[in-house]
């Protein structure tokens, strides 16, 4: 699961924060993997800023699920910084704790600037960013002056995401995990699939590309239904670009009349790759993206006004994904 701590309109941060410790204790008793949690910044709307300090406290209140950063935008933070955190959040839940990397800023230029990050920064020293935060967690180096404590040696897993073919390139030259972003920017989803899976190189890390994709997911008991919840996300996508607050708004029976037909044709552009119907329509989606894309893992982003709404919906993928057949990846022309 990704998330996004989502508040609803007047709420406050805690109430959010409440949910989402309330959606991973019922995502580790289904069975998910991780529970991961984004970065953003100066978003109304979404209480998921503090990423480490999430972090910690969903894994306080889980026992077995890794809970990790889906994912630490790198250039806004120094790499110690990282380093210590995370090592910090090793050695409180060993073998809990993934390190997921973005080199997106999360957040507008003043956002940037209030960040303390270079106004003239584009991302190009996201290698150079990377190398040292791995020499903060891995094995001390002879000639090493600085060092994270806790962090050194901590070997925190590292996961590549990205929503471009350049980070999909980087994972695939560093022998990296990679996950996509399909869940918001689905356009390069194929080819960045067929790249990383064609130029991976094996490393100490990964003997095989490991490719995971992150896509929205809605299941409900009819496709109709499904439909009506889905209007939470695609109203949020209509804030982001009328640049509104994304707080999470009640489902509506249809769209019609709350957007412009340019302003749909957006939306739907960035929830293009969006699975949403009945259980049957949902296990035929999935069966499709396996095959096509050769994921090793799929991550869940699923966002409904009601609770008990969001619960249902990943109580039925998790039952889903028990049964589905995957097949052998076809690459994409």
């Amino acid at each position: 699961m990704l998330d996004l701590v989502a508040m609803r309109p007047g709420e406050d941060p805690g109430s959010a924060i409440a949910r989402s410790v309330d959606l991973a204790q019922h995502a580790e008793q289904w069975g998910y993997k991780r529970f991961w949690l984004a970065e953003h910044h100066s978003i109304g709307g979404l209480a998921c800023s503090a990423t480490s300090v999430l972090i910690g406290h969903i894994a306080g209140h889980t026992r077995r699920i890794r809970v990790g950063s889906g994912g630490v935008m790198l250039p806004n933070h120094a790499p110690l910084v990282i380093a210590e955190q995370f090592g910090t959040l090793e050695a409180l839940y060993p073998g809990r704790i993934d390190l997921g990397l973005g080199r997106a800023p999360g957040g507008d230029f003043a956002t940037m600037r209030a960040l303390r990050r270079d106004h003239g920064q584009t991302g190009d020293d996201f290698p150079a960013l990377l190398e040292e935060l791995r020499t903060y967690l891995g094995p001390e180096r002879p000639t090493q002056v600085v060092k994270a404590i806790p962090g050194q040696n901590s070997n925190v897993p590292i996961t590549l995401l990205g929503s471009s073919i350049y980070s999909a390139q980087l994972a695939a030259r560093l022998g990296l995990p990679f996950a996509f972003a399909a869940h918001f920017a689905p356009e390069y989803l194929y080819a960045a699939a067929d790249l990383y899976h064609d130029q991976f190189r094996p490393s100490s890390v990964l003997a095989a590309p490991y490719f995971m994709v992150g896509v929205a997911i809605i299941a409900a008991a009819t496709d109709a239904e499904a439909r009506r919840l889905f209007t939470t996300p695609q109203q949020r996508f209509l804030r982001l670009i009328r640049n509104q607050p994304v707080e999470l708004l009640p489902p509506v029976d249809s769209m019609d009349g709350l957007w412009t037909e340019g302003e749909r044709v957006a939306v739907m552009s960035r929830l293009g790759a969006a699975i949403v119907g009945s259980d049957d329509t949902v296990r035929a989606g999935l069966e499709k993206l396996l095959r096509d894309t050769g994921a090793n893992e799929v991550i869940a982003v699923t966002d409904c006004y009601r609770q008990q709404d969001r619960l249902d919906s990943y109580q039925r993928l998790a039952e889903i994904a028990n049964i589905i057949e995957v097949a052998h990846r076809q690459p994409c022309a």
